[in-house]
């Protein structure tokens, strides 16, 4: 067959579609907020009170006026305090991501607010490589290095994938955040409205004095009926790792201390104290 120099730029025209159909195919089992997404949202779904503010401190500082006004009466109606640590949990077949605030007098996290994950992409399973459009599972961290005022997706929060597990694993990645905007191919999309809710909290506990707020994220609430349909699975031993954790913070409602060994990770119960 002669050399025909289109076939080779059709070949390479047809990749992304194929890496796109490749997603979908892998997909096809979990709910429709994992599958990639950029189509335009439709006009009500976009309707919301997100500020309409210059990217940047200007955003952040709009968003969080507009929002502790919007919290001031559920905040003291569970006797939480806007500026007090905070804790965030998602799960990935649920579509959900649950917002804590640390009670004062208990010490202990009260959930504040369960939020529908707008869209996330990839299957259940950790996220591996730069690239394949997962979604992190484990116990991550962000700081005041990882807000993103300036963000294209209106507010975002760095979550520190690769964490120190994920470099013992040989996963690499980049820049996985929780954002809005709607869209996202291994993120947490949110829309503008409600991350700006996130993004405030997060920010003033930072702000307030809170070093880094812990962001665990599961591929299922990890009940025990839950765990025994996933006997089998490729990630059913990772999962069983993760599954420490999560427990531990059922029992206290604390965050466990979390550190890495032998490529896994280890707990230690978070002891009640005044500190964050």
């Amino acid at each position: 067959m002669p050399y025909r120099p289109h076939m080779k730029w059709l070949g390479w025209l047809l990749l992304p579609m194929a890496g796109v159909a490749y997603l979908l195919a892998q997909n096809s089992h979990i709910p429709e907020s994992m599958i990639p997404s950029e189509e335009p949202i439709p006009a009500a779904e976009t309707a919301s009170l997100a500020v309409d503010a210059p990217a940047g401190p200007a955003r952040a500082k709009a968003a969080a006026e507009r929002v502790k006004k919007l919290f001031a009466a559920d905040l003291a109606a569970k006797n939480l305090h806007w500026g007090d640590p905070v804790y965030l949990r998602a799960f990935k077949e649920e579509g959900q991501l649950e917002l804590f605030v640390k009670d004062r007098q208990t010490k202990r996290f009260v959930l504040f607010r369960t939020y529908p994950i707008a869209r996330q992409s990839g299957r259940l399973g950790p996220k591996l490589s730069e690239g394949d459009g997962q979604v992190p599972e484990g116990f991550y961290a962000a700081g005041r290095g990882g807000m993103k005022s300036d963000s294209v997706f209106h507010l975002a929060i760095n979550i520190g994938y690769p964490n120190e597990y994920d470099r013992s694993h040989s996963r690499t990645g980049s820049f996985i955040m929780i954002h809005g905007n709607h869209v996202s191919i291994g993120c947490l999309a949110m829309t503008d409205e409600k991350v700006e809710e996130i993004y405030s909290l997060c920010d003033a506990a930072l702000q307030k004095g809170q070093p880094f707020f812990r962001v665990h994220i599961f591929p299922f609430r990890m009940s025990k009926e839950r765990m025994e349909r996933a006997i089998g699975e490729t990630n059913y031993t990772f999962w069983q790792n993760l599954l420490e954790g999560y427990q531990l913070f059922e029992e206290h409602g604390l965050p466990a201390e979390t550190r890495v060994e032998n490529q896994r990770y280890r707990f230690t119960p978070a002891v009640v104290s005044n500190t964050p």
